[in-house]
């Protein structure tokens, strides 16, 4: 099987280049369409492993994967998505290096990781960064393009904050129940939870309007974005310590 470190280091490469493209989809197809679209398959594509490798879940596992797509999927993925029209791309996976200091502190809180001074000290240096992306439009003259920003940055540490829990869920789900089942279940899940919002845009949209851009957007989500970055993840959450794969 692929090596640990190598799957979180691709993983986070996808997700590094998500943002711009997800942007230039969100030109053409609506948030919330593409989000159920993204999770739901990339689910479906999940099914025929987790069910040849299907383990019995307790009621307290299950729920756990439940708050998996939850926080990792709707959380994360709304406030993302609402964070994208209102300010740069780039400030995403910026912004989103301040989850490692969080995911530092909760590890250590609930999952009882032994400290590490090391990975502490540069967490601090990462958050200083962030917080300097989020109040950056503050050096800006126009007050329209200050609030848009500033809220859109905002957006984006919500997002994080939904990237943060779904880690430390996952640390210990992954220790007892294969990665296809999980994803699976949290992908499903997470992707039902758009579908209220889809079936209001589906309103004054239409799939007739897809163009490239749209499904530039649904073919990265679905395969990329999804299946191949989420599980890549999980596996590689499943080999190591939380605080140390939040630094991926």
């Amino acid at each position: 099987m692929i090596n640990p470190i190598l799957a979180l280091i691709i993983a986070n490469l996808i997700w590094g280049a998500a943002s711009p493209i997800f942007k230039y989809a969100l030109q053409n197809i609506p948030p919330f369409t593409l989000a159920f679209i993204r999770f739901f398959f990339a689910g479906l594509i999940f099914l025929p492993l987790a069910v040849f490798r299907w383990q019995k879940l307790s009621r307290s596992d299950f729920f756990h994967i439940l708050l998996i797509g939850f926080f990792g999927v709707t959380i994360n993925i709304t406030f993302f998505f609402l964070g994208l029209p209102k300010t740069d791309s780039i400030n995403a996976p910026i912004i989103a290096s301040s989850g490692p200091i969080f995911i530092y502190l909760f590890s250590v809180l609930f999952l009882k990781e032994k400290p590490k001074l090391k990975v502490f000290l540069g967490m601090l240096t990462a958050l200083a960064g962030v917080l300097i992306i989020i109040l950056s439009p503050i050096f800006v003259d126009n007050k329209k393009i200050i609030i848009g920003e500033i809220e859109g940055n905002l957006f984006f540490l919500l997002a994080t904050f939904g990237a943060v829990l779904q880690t430390v869920i996952s640390r210990p789900v992954m220790k007892k129940i294969n990665p296809y089942q999980v994803s699976f279940i949290s992908f499903i899940f997470g992707g039902l939870t758009f579908f209220p919002l889809m079936a209001r845009e589906l309103e004054r949209w239409r799939f007739s309007q897809l163009a490239v851009n749209g499904w530039v957007g649904i073919i990265f989500g679905v395969l990329f974005s999804s299946a191949l970055a989420y599980f890549l993840f999980y596996y590689g959450l499943s080999k190591i310590q939380a605080q140390e794969a939040g630094l991926f």
